[in-house]
C-alpha cells in the first residue's frame, strides 16, 4: 500500500489518482500511526516552505517519516516534498528542514529574461539509473512549479538536473529515497511512469 502524507499543503488528489491510474492503490492520511505502518510514503507538497515544515510538526509527523526512510522503506518526496528533507531553506527567512539530507534550498537568480517561478516544461537529464526512472528516455520532459530548489551537500545523490538557465537539481536518489523537484502526477505519460516505477519497489 502506498500512503500519501496530508499535512494539507499539497494537491493530494491528483497525487492519488496519478497512482491509480497505474494501478497502485494510494491512501491519503495524517495520522502519524498511520505513517508510520506506510509500506510506501509519499510526501507532496505545495506552498511555503516555512509553513510546510511547521504543520508537519504540529501534526507530529516528522519523526514518522523519518522513521520510515531510516527502515529503508521506499519513499518519494515530490517538489516541496523534496526542499524538506534538507539541513536548511532560505524562503523568506531561514528555516530548519527535516534534515533528512544534507543541504540547503535556493532561490533561483537568474538573468532578466527568465521568469521566477520557474513554471511549465523542461528537459530532465538523467544523472544516475534511479530505479523510478526506468523506461525514460534521456531529454524527457516534466512539468515544474517553483521558485526554490535543492542544493544537497553530496552531488553525489542528484540523480537528475534540468537547465534554467544553468543546471539545478532536479531529482535526488539515496538507498530508498527518492524526490522529483517537478510533479510527477502533471507530467502526463512519463511522470505516470514514474508514479509506476515506484509503486512496484521491493
Amino acid at each position: 500500500m502506498i500512503t500519501i502524507v496530508d499535512y494539507q499543503m499539497g494537491n493530494l488528489r491528483s497525487v492519488q489518482k496519478g497512482f491509480e491510474r497505474v494501478g497502485h492503490q494510494a491512501t491519503i492520511a495524517s495520522a502519524p500511526g498511520e505513517i508510520a505502518q506506510a509500506e510506501k510514503l509519499v510526501l507532496p507538497g505545495v506552498g511555503a516552505f516555512a509553513d510546510a515544515i511547521a504543520e508537519l510538526r504540529r501534526r507530529d509527523l516528522v519523526e514518522p517519516i523519518r522513521e520510515h526512510i531510516a527502515a529503508g522503506k521506499p519513499f518519494l518526496g515530490i517538489c516541496l516534498g523534496l526542499q524538506l528533507l534538507m539541513d536548511h531553506s532560505y524562503e523568506d527567512g531561514e528555516h530548519e528542514g527535516l534534515g533528512i539530507v544534507p543541504g540547503k534550498v535556493v532561490r533561483f537568480n537568474v538573468p532578466r529574461e527568465y521568469k521566477v517561478p520557474h513554471m511549465g516544461w523542461n528537459e530532465l537529464a538523467l544523472k544516475r539509473p534511479a530505479p523510478i526512472f526506468g523506461g525514460l528516455a534521456e531529454g524527457t520532459h516534466v512539468y515544474f512549479v517553483h521558485s526554490y530548489y535543492v542544493v544537497p551537500d553530496d552531488p553525489a545523490v542528484v540523480a537528475a538536473e534540468a537547465a534554467y538557465p544553468a543546471p539545478f537539481c532536479a531529482a535526488i536518489w539515496r538507498d530508498n529515497l527518492f524526490a522529483t523537484q517537478f510533479h510527477p502526477e502533471k507530467s502526463q505519460a512519463c511522470g505516470l511512469r514514474i508514479l509506476r516505477n515506484f509503486g512496484e519497489l521491493g
